[in-house]
């Protein structure tokens, strides 16, 4: 049976990081094994990358592409502290469009814990949380959809629409006015980037945001961003 150790050794030096080997380009605290008795459930971490892949970390400086870090950035004239934050608030009721109010307002504001301009200031877990309530929330009210701007659109589908197209314009403006997220996306190289917790099965396009930086960081490369 070959030893945890020696496996760990294998995927080091696939990368040049064993024996002081300086033949990667890339952090060797990207790739450091980590050693944690009690993980969280959800996690997966750093060691399990394969040669050629690296896990987007929330453990090392990676962590700042998840939808949950802290990179406030401005879109369509608003202010969100994290993309999460702004992923979110579109469970949450909006004001009344053309004097029609939202049906999500039916429920009194303490079942929803908070405004959509709250959560839209949220990062991390502290946002997730709050989404969690929301989409309850849509469950007892049998809705199926969010909204941006007054337009309803669904929550989850399997081929990119309009919730697709707002998260991927999110992470642009993420990229576009947050130097230190373009430098670390950019030093990825051509890794192929994973996730670092685990997924839903077929879950929509939208929530493989791992996907998505790859195709941002092959247009940031050409200068499209």
């Amino acid at each position: 049976m070959v030893r945890p150790f020696a496996l760990a050794l294998v995927f080091l030096s696939a990368f040049g990081l064993a024996s002081g080997c300086a033949t990667s380009p890339y952090p060797r605290v990207w790739f450091t094994p980590v050693s944690d008795p009690n993980p969280p459930k959800w996690e997966i971490l750093p060691q399990a990358a394969c040669p050629g892949e690296v896990i987007l970390s929330k453990r090392n400086e990676l962590g700042i592409l998840s939808n949950f870090a802290a990179t406030p950035f401005t879109y369509r004239g608003k202010r969100y502290a994290s993309v999460e934050g702004f992923w979110q608030m579109m469970h949450f009721p909006e004001a009344a469009v053309e004097g029609r109010p939202d049906p999500r307002a039916r429920l009194k504001p303490a079942e929803w814990k908070h405004t959509r301009d709250e959560v839209a200031a949220m990062t991390a877990f502290d946002a997730k949380k709050a989404g969690d309530v929301g989409e309850k929330n849509a469950e007892k009210l049998g809705i199926d959809w969010v909204s941006f701007e007054g337009r309803k659109f669904p929550y989850r589908s399997q081929t990119p629409g309009v919730h697709y197209r707002l998260i991927r314009e999110a992470m642009i403006e993420k990229l576009k006015q947050n130097s230190e997220v373009r430098r670390v996306l950019l030093a990825t190289g051509d890794l192929v980037l994973k996730p670092d917790h685990h997924g839903e099965p077929n879950s929509p396009p939208e929530w493989k945001y791992f996907e998505l930086w790859m195709e941002l960081r092959s247009e940031a490369r050409k200068g499209a961003i």
